[in-house]
């Protein structure tokens, strides 16, 4: 079995654990050359399901990888322009906010533009165990690949992100029948363009509004069928003021707020960033709608207030139990293929669920700097991205903190290593993959 000794295995390489590494390159550049990203994909890709060419970020330029933590690095999103040669075009264009299929650009040049931490792809990580000594002490992870090979580390930091949620009504459902909107583009690309589909689009999110304007080019034949539990697509009522709690320097407030205290902040932001449209979006679909009356097209519709209470499939089609949230009169909608744009799960990705139950873990807590709580002696540490927002606040999956956040982790890590010296000093740095199998089986 391959396997080998790292000090710092972060899984993931998406925007956390990219902006983790530019962290540890400019803030700790010898745990740097002892660190390694591994994801499961083959390219590093940003939101590769959703990668539409008209489709924008949601948010500035300047809450890159870097720049609100060290302006003037050189992985933030300006050297990146400067070095493709397109900062020119960029400042024509007067706005903030890239495309999206720039950002992932962005993040690939990043990934390659590394020079200590190392980046390997197609990497799939399917189980990670705690290691401890003969004392009991946790001493680090394994973490297991597809492909059976094994990397032990001290410190290890999950950036997958959550999972995605799929309604459990519609859970039985065969995948190539239901897709979700994180594999739009793979699943959309296996249909044919010219074929009359009956579709289905569900969620009133970002995601869901942009799958649906996304058939019209993709599957322009096809009759849509837009459901919702909402009145209609609700706009993002963001404002300075709201935006102010998307603040790395809000972050101290809401971890010292009462857990009661967080979950009612929480409720009155959540349509700031949930089952929401942009305002840009609004108006693009708003326009639609108006050019499919003047033309007296209604292949495109909206089916609002109303619950999915039951799904089957049956003869080849999908079978959807609409109800009617204001009369409760129930229909059927039969289609060939349901997307859903319904965001993702809130419970902890099963990445990190596993690892919680192979330590023991009643709950996934994390202190203030993003290391999971252990009850136990340790001298290991494992770090959650993305994924902490009852604690951390509802930025806590966006762009808006991560640069701030990979400093909170480097720092914290650097500091753990420090008063732990002696045993970096004395010991690999974890036991011997042999005697951690050992233990754990």
């Amino acid at each position: 079995m391959n396997s080998r000794e790292i000090e710092l295995l972060a899984i993931g390489a998406g925007p956390s654990n990219l902006g983790l590494a530019v962290a540890l390159e400019e803030l700790a550049p010898d745990l740097a050359e002892n660190s390694l990203i591994i994801e499961r994909n083959q390219t590093v890709e940003w939101q590769s399901g959703m990668l539409l060419p008209w489709a924008k970020s949601q948010v500035s330029f300047l809450k890159d990888l870097a720049t609100l933590r060290n302006p003037r690095s050189r992985f933030t999103f300006l050297s990146f322009l400067k070095a493709t040669g397109r900062i020119d075009g960029f400042i024509n264009m007067g706005s903030l906010t890239p495309y999206r299929l720039e950002i992932s650009a962005y993040l690939d040049w990043v990934a390659r533009s590394l020079s200590k931490v190392s980046v390997e792809l197609g990497r799939d990580c399917v189980r990670i165990e705690p290691s401890r000594d003969d004392s009991g002490t946790l001493t680090g992870w394994v973490t297991t690949l597809a492909d059976g090979s094994q990397i032990a580390s001290r410190y290890l930091v999950i950036g997958t992100g959550r999972d995605a949620n799929i309604p459990p009504v519609l859970a039985g459902l065969s995948k190539g029948r239901v897709i979700h909107s994180t594999g739009y583009k793979q699943g959309v690309a296996g249909l044919s363009k010219q074929f009359p589909y009956r579709v289905a689009v569900i969620g009133s999110s970002q995601s869901a509004a942009e799958v649906f304007k996304a058939l019209r080019t993709d599957l322009p034949d096809s009759d849509v069928a837009w459901v919702m539990r909402s009145i209609g697509p609700t706009v993002d009522p963001s404002s300075q003021f709201t935006n102010e709690l998307y603040f790395p320097s809000y972050i101290d407030e809401f971890f010292d707020t009462p857990a009661e205290g967080r979950d009612r902040i929480r409720r009155e932001l959540y349509r700031t960033n949930y089952s929401c449209v942009t305002p840009a979006m609004q108006r693009s679909l708003y326009a639609d709608f108006y050019r499919d009356r003047l033309e007296n097209r209604e292949d495109r519709r909206m089916v609002t207030m109303t619950e999915i209470t039951a799904a089957r499939e049956q003869d080849g089609e999908v079978i959807l139990e609409l109800t009617d949230r204001r009369t409760g009169e129930v229909t059927e909608l039969r289609r060939d293929v349901v997307f859903l744009g319904t965001g993702f799960a809130w419970r902890p990705p099963r990445l990190i669920q596993g690892l919680a139950d192979a330590i023991g873990l009643a709950e996934v807590e994390v202190t203030r700097r993003y290391r999971l709580v252990v009850d136990e002696p340790a001298e290991a540490g494992c770090y959650l991205q993305g994924v902490n927002e009852a604690t951390h606040g509802i930025s806590e999956s966006l762009l808006s903190v991560l640069a701030r956040r990979a400093e909170d982790i480097t720092l914290d890590i650097v500091a753990h290593r420090a008063a732990n010296r002696f045993r970096h000093d004395s010991h690999s740095v974890v036991p011997s993959l042999v005697s951690a199998q050992s233990r754990l089986h």
